[in-house]
């Protein structure tokens, strides 16, 4: 089920990486931040390059307000050619075995051209430092995203 504004922040653990390092990362270490958990079905996919670039090219204004994480099943080597290739200044979770995608509710039933599928629905979550859910950003369009992100982030 996913967690509603208000709500506690699912605790986890999970492998970030950030350009060529793999660190471990308990979500419950980051209280007194802000942190924003950009879920996204696949690396280097159409929709999800749109949207990663552009958290990229909002960096400056971003980097300030949250510790952002963008979050899908791909592993930590998919991860790291996705920075790479596309020169992303925030970390990615890889969450392969999808834990944290289903402590989060988005790992949900799609479908596409009359398949059924499971996947990660693009969501997004804004975590205030004591901890709760103060914002979800449900279904959005990788090109509206980051001006909706930066309006509740202010």
């Amino acid at each position: 089920m996913k967690p509603k504004v208000g709500d506690m922040a699912p605790d986890f653990t999970a492998m970030v990486v950030d350009g060529e390092t793999e660190t471990e990362l308990t979500l419950s270490a980051l209280r007194g931040e802000t942190v924003v958990l950009v879920f996204y079905p696949k690396d280097s996919t159409p929709g999800c390059t749109i949207q990663a670039c552009s958290l990229r090219d909002h960096w400056t204004e971003l980097k300030g307000k949250a510790r952002v994480f963008g979050v899908s099943a791909d592993g930590a080597a998919s991860h790291k050619k996705f920075i790479s290739k596309r020169q992303l200044p925030y970390p990615l979770i890889a969450d392969p075995d999808k834990a944290v995608c289903e402590a989060f509710g988005v790992w949900v039933q799609k479908s596409m051209l009359g398949k059924k599928f499971m996947g990660v629905e693009r969501s997004t979550f804004v975590i205030g430092p004591d901890g709760r859910i103060k914002a979800v950003l449900e279904k959005v369009s990788p090109l509206s995203h980051t001006e909706k992100l930066l309006e509740i982030l202010g």
